[in-house]
């Protein structure tokens, strides 16, 4: 059984951005719930973390930033930008959450994990350099990034994100630099209206950050195909050191704010090629966080289903989060039509060999 780490904080429920708005403490509260039946526990090492400093958020966001976000705390509901409000607790809830990566990346150099979930709230990878935004309060896979960066020296850093919403903030943060391959494949044209075609980075970056901007209900298939066509032969191109998954439970078929058509058995599946090739490339270090996901059978049964690939067991829950070995068949044999992927693939062609 593989070494993973699940980071979990009931201080992650208290950021309450007021009783209407779909990012709530349910969306968490439903997966701790599952966790805490029967034996799902017994798989996982639950490590203990603290709150990043100020400090640590400014390797990422700017000063005024960050005081703004924290001038919030222990008041009432803050309005931050129109989609972001902040709660009493939300400051220290956003720290904790962004401590959460930076913790899990710093025991995985180590080697004390293997491969970790960061099931925390806010999300962040909306959040850009001075902004917060849809949703987001800070950007926890870019403060990690950087943090890693800066302090363990890593010097290629993969990030998939496949959230239903472009990742606008992370895409910014590593916009230029080649040190970070950013992949994102989302909803298009939707919030945040950036991850087009042409967005392939700048400078050192350029050919370093690629996106797949799809219209809209592709499920199982078509990600399967982004994975196996695009993202695996990238990733074994660049050799990451650290994989990083930005994961939205949003695609799933039923979310209220998209329009995709993934299941569990396809975020299991996706997840599983990740920890193939981290095994092959990087000694198995991927680090998974939480972003989007509003329809709550989704969040618990998509969670599950990720942490069941990444421990490598199945889970004795009840609910339909294990692969099958004919499910996981067919989407490694999957040609769904997807032209969002064809013309992607061909702007990679220009940056990389072999794709």
């Amino acid at each position: 059984m593989r070494k993973t780490g699940l980071y979990r904080d009931n201080l992650f429920l208290e950021h309450k951005p007021g009783i209407t708005h779909p990012e709530s403490p349910e969306r968490l509260r439903v997966v701790y719930e599952a966790l805490d039946r029967g034996n799902i526990a017994e798989h996982f090492i639950f490590p203990n973390f603290d709150p990043v400093s100020d400090e640590v958020l400014q390797l990422n966001h700017s000063s005024v930033m960050v005081d703004r976000v924290a001038a919030t705390q222990g008041k009432g509901l803050e309005y931050l930008d129109p989609d972001t409000q902040a709660s009493a607790r939300s400051y220290e809830a956003a720290c904790l959450a962004a401590g959460a990566l930076v913790d899990a990346v710093a025991r995985l150099d180590q080697g004390e994990l293997d491969n970790a979930f960061c099931l925390v709230r806010p999300p962040g990878h909306h959040a850009e350099r001075g902004e917060t935004g849809g949703f987001c309060l800070f950007n926890n896979v870019a403060v990690a990034a950087r943090w890693a960066r800066q302090e363990l020296g890593f010097q290629r850093i993969l990030i998939l994100d496949w959230d239903l919403h472009h990742g606008n903030g992370t895409q910014h943060s590593f916009y230029n630099s080649d040190k970070v391959l950013y992949l994102s494949s989302h909803q298009y044209p939707y919030y945040p209206g950036t991850g087009a075609f042409p967005e392939v980075g700048e400078g050192r970056g350029e050919g370093f950050t690629l996106n797949v901007p799809l219209g809209g209900g592709e499920g199982d298939r078509e990600y399967a195909r982004i994975v196996n066509e695009l993202v695996l032969p990238l990733a074994h191109a660049y050799r990451p050191e650290l994989i990083m998954i930005s994961c939205g439970f949003d695609i799933h078929d039923g979310d209220p704010l998209g329009a995709m058509r993934v299941t569990p058995a396809g975020t299991a599946w996706m997840t599983r090629q990740m920890v193939k090739a981290a095994e092959e490339l990087c000694n198995g270090k991927v680090l998974v966080t939480l972003e989007g996901g509003y329809d709550l059978d989704a969040m618990r049964d998509g969670s599950l289903a990720v942490l069941a690939e990444l421990c490598g067991e199945k889970l004795d829950c009840g609910y339909p989060v294990n692969l099958s070995d004919e499910k996981a068949a067919q989407l490694a044999a999957s040609a769904a039509p997807c032209p969002a992927l064809d013309y992607t693939l061909d702007l990679a062609r220009r940056y990389w060999e072999g794709i």
